[in-house]
């Protein structure tokens, strides 16, 4: 292979690369929940969809990110659910403004702000409907949410 072709191919391959994401979590640890606790109950189960059932709750989340590192700079938030070895639970939101509704389940993250960072907080209230299959075994299970920063 001729060094020039191998040099544009070089090119080319960085050019089409996707960009790699270097997430800095943020501190979220003034956002609380209402209620603190929250127990899932059954769903109905639409009549003719046996494998349709699966637990839900319902819950106000009181969000306050601390951004002071990064206040001014522009880049995207997002809300991560962290997987764990249970079932996947599906969270899905609706925002007073802020921060942009959505739908993350385990294992993923999900957009919830774009652009400049405004100041040291970012603050919003999230109505959240969780909601996992019907093999939710748990009686007690800890959900681990975070936030990250992707500056640009």
């Amino acid at each position: 292979m001729s060094a020039k072709l191998l040099a544009t191919l070089m090119l080319l391959f960085v050019l089409v690369a996707p960009a790699q994401a270097n997430p800095h979590r943020l501190d979220d640890s003034l956002s609380h929940t209402v209620p603190p606790n929250v127990q899932m109950q059954w769903r109905e189960v639409p009549a003719g969809q046996p494998g349709a059932g699966g637990m839900e709750a319902w819950l106000r989340v009181n969000v306050r990110i601390d951004t002071r590192e990064w206040a001014g700079r522009s880049g995207r938030v997002y809300m991560v659910l962290a997987r764990d070895q249970s079932s996947s639970i599906e969270a899905v939101w609706t925002t007073q403004g802020r921060l942009q509704p959505g739908r993350v389940v385990s294992g993923e993250r999900a957009l919830v702000h774009a652009g400049p960072l405004p100041g040291a907080t970012l603050e919003d209230q999230l109505q959240v409907r969780l909601r996992s299959g019907p093999d939710w075994l748990s009686s007690s299970r800890r959900l681990n949410f975070h936030f990250e920063f992707d500056a640009d």
